[in-house]
């Protein structure tokens, strides 16, 4: 696969303007870091129920994915942009009308529909950054997106921290002790912090969805450069493609394990006795990890590092980086939670590029099968929360103290991260490479 001849070689501003709209869905995405904790405080949630927050943006890539392959061969990757970034702003403002009923599946509902934004955007942006030059260099390329993504990943876990879970605290040692009627009025007053926040979000993305379809992006199709000669067989079907179903399977169990690097950590960090103003910035430590990483795999792929070892060695370190989480306690385990940012970095990066190369015509339909593979950030966190809950239960039965047993359980239950990894490893050493059913 490579770019189209037609299109122009200068692809620097194109790159920039993709980058921006990285940043865009990056910022949106990792706000739920800070939303879990404060979900599940103003609605009095379990932990299991916080982390459908992470169901509700990640389930409607699988809703929307192919739906978005679709409306993308009808309007065309540009309009495709401008039209997730509309979406997305009509799922921001959902949020006002949440906030004053203080009613969770509304919340979600407002969540799920910036997720169905998200789709569209991310189904055109990431095969469009992928084909907008040589395949060798497609890691290179979505490693600078991945910088952009998660620096506005940090700054919107920390903006939103502060504005989110700023007395909280305080909010939840009162909530024991008040008549059900102050409860309320605590809890409303605390879900009414949302409103500028998400007015002003959409005001933002409805504005640049409207500036996107004026911007200079060039035309781009992906052109399989092994296309079969006169008289030999062609594929007909994705069906034929394993190396595009394992990939799928592999960025299935990544998101999973990104989303739960980064949107568990504070309230893990919560769970072992940090308070809400410190754990705050625990996500910041995941993301920047990430940006260190991107910035890195920028600079070395693929000149000194190709793609496919990269992704060798961020499975290899997310299975270290795992098992030194469930042998450590306190701050340590929360910094090795951190340390997955390091693991996760390469392996979107690697695992588009390895996937797509050689689907040619088949090139949209395979980047919906991707994109729905995100679902696995709707799936494996509720998993992991789960976990805990139960982990807790049975802690709490021994006699063990309910602190020390959530605690405890929160720790234990990221064994989930490592058979995640181990998919992801099989995928950079034997996977990509199963290019047809038949062997030989």
């Amino acid at each position: 696969m490579k770019q189209n001849t037609n299109q122009p070689n200068n692809t620097l501003i194109p790159i920039i303007i993709i980058a921006g709209l990285f940043f865009i869905f990056g910022f949106v995405t990792w706000i739920n870091g800070a939303l879990i904790p404060f979900m599940k405080t103003i609605n009095e949630l379990s932990d299991a129920q916080s982390y459908f927050v992470a169901t509700a943006s990640y389930i409607s890539f699988v809703a929307m994915a192919l739906p978005a392959s679709y409306i993308l061969n009808k309007i065309g990757y540009k309009k495709g942009m401008s039209l997730g970034l509309i979406v997305m702003a009509v799922g921001a403002l959902v949020f006002i009308p949440a906030a004053e009923a203080r009613t969770y599946w509304v919340f979600l509902t407002g969540i799920f529909i910036q997720g169905i934004g998200m789709t569209l955007l991310q189904t055109a942006a990431n095969p469009y950054i992928t084909i907008l030059g040589p395949i060798e260099s497609g890691a290179k390329r979505i490693a600078i997106m991945g910088i952009a993504n998660k620096t506005a990943g940090a700054l919107g876990s920390l903006i939103f921290g502060a504005l989110l879970l700023s007395g909280i605290d305080e909010v939840k040692e009162k909530l024991g002790s008040v008549s059900v009627q102050e409860k309320a009025v605590l809890l409303d007053t605390m879900a009414d912090s949302v409103f500028m926040p998400y007015l002003t979000m959409a005001l933002v993305l409805f504005v640049l969805g409207l500036l996107i379809r004026k911007a200079p992006l060039p035309n781009v199709e992906a052109v399989d450069p092994k296309a079969p000669k006169a008289g030999e067989t062609t594929k007909t079907s994705i069906f034929q493609y394993p190396n595009l179903w394992l990939g799928v399977l592999t960025l299935f169990v990544y998101v999973g394990a990104e989303v739960i690097a980064g949107d568990t950590i504070i309230a893990y960090g919560i769970s072992l006795g940090f308070s809400a103003a410190d754990a705050k910035f625990f996500t910041t430590f995941t993301l920047l990890a990430m940006v260190a990483t991107y910035a890195v795999g920028a600079i070395l792929i693929p000149k000194y590092l190709r793609q496919v070892m990269a992704l060798k060695i961020s499975a290899v370190l997310g299975i270290v980086f795992s098992v030194c989480i469930l042998l450590t306690t306190g701050f340590t385990s929360v910094l090795f939670v951190a340390c997955l940012g390091i693991s996760n970095a390469l392996v979107w990066p690697a695992v588009w590029p390895l996937t797509l190369d050689g689907l040619g015509k088949f090139t949209k339909t395979g980047s919906a099968l991707l994109i729905m593979a995100i679902s696995g950030g709707a799936i494996i966190p509720p998993l992991y929360g789960r976990l805990v809950d139960a982990n807790a239960q049975e802690l709490i039965a021994t006699g063990i103290n309910g602190t020390e047993a959530i605690a405890t359980a929160a720790t234990s239950s990221y064994w989930i991260l490592i058979p995640c990894y181990a998919i992801i490893l099989f995928f950079a050493i034997w996977g990509h490479t199963y290019k047809s059913w038949k062997k030989g």
